[in-house]
């Protein structure tokens, strides 16, 4: 029974169609406990639908408790790991803006409404695409984690030289730019990204230069982790496609060989 349990609530292909509906379910869920985020007016019908997706969300909780076992591995060890797990937290704290149905006094929290967002993170459960994205985020870490310090150290670097550079206030205008470092870290952000909102900019010749190299070397530094990701994951696809391909054909060798 638990192993039919655990076969409905993991991403797994071959569990049929009742792990399907069970995740498109539970996405619907999802989403539907995140439209009160989206308006500014509080409809009593999202009172209803609340306290339905909360106590869905608290079922799906105890049932993922239950098989914690299957999924980690550790024998009854995994009963008192499983909640201190990223997703069990995950769910628990998607769990704990219901409190304002029990009661109202929990409303002064208005952390409780920012909570629901955290929500959205339990597509994480369903979703095998979004699966394969976090396995790729994990096998290219370490090149991840180098191009993130390359960035840092480049908007550290265009920021204390445009901070120098430039003029603390605009000699034309009397308007403040550059007035302390933090402004200068914001614009070597935006400009790292090739964003560049415009509410910050250089008014010197000296200052423009060294945007225009910045935006140049920015995109060559963002343009690295996409390729890295992309190669990874197109590469993760194909193992994938490879190994349901080779169970395919495995699958009709058996149906063919006579018994």
């Amino acid at each position: 029974m638990r192993s039919f349990l655990y076969s409905i609530l993991e991403v797994n292909p071959k569990s049929g169609e009742i792990n399907h509906v069970y995740h498109w379910f539970m996405f619907g869920c999802i989403v539907i406990s995140i439209l009160p985020l989206m308006t500014t007016v509080t409809y009593p019908f999202f009172k209803y639908t609340e306290a339905f997706t909360v106590i869905v969300f608290i079922i799906d909780y105890v049932l993922r408790w239950m098989v914690a076992d299957k999924k980690m591995g550790k024998g009854k060890k995994s009963f008192l790991l499983y909640p201190f797990t990223f997703m069990a937290i995950v769910d628990l704290l998607s769990i704990l803006p219901g409190i304002n149905l029990l009661s109202p006094s929990f409303k002064i929290f208005r952390l409780s409404r920012m909570l629901k967002i955290i929500r959205l993170f339990k597509i994480f459960h369903y979703s095998s695409k979004i699966n394969i994205f976090i396995d790729v985020l994990k096998k290219e870490r370490q090149v991840l984690f180098s191009v993130l310090l390359v960035a840092l150290f480049y908007i550290f670097l265009t920021a204390l030289i445009m901070f120098n550079a430039e003029p603390h206030v605009d000699p034309e205008t009397g308007e403040p730019t550059f007035v302390s470092f933090f402004d200068a870290l914001y614009w070597a952000t935006v400009t790292l990204t090739t964003v560049g909102y415009g509410d910050l900019c250089p008014v010197t010749d000296l200052g423009r230069f060294i945007s225009m190299l910045s935006s140049l070397f920015g995109v060559a530094i963002i343009a690295l982790p996409s390729g890295v990701i992309t190669a990874s994951y197109l590469d993760e696809l194909r193992k994938k496609n490879a190994k349901r391909t080779a169970k395919h054909t495995e699958d009709k060798k058996e149906e063919v060989t006579p018994s």
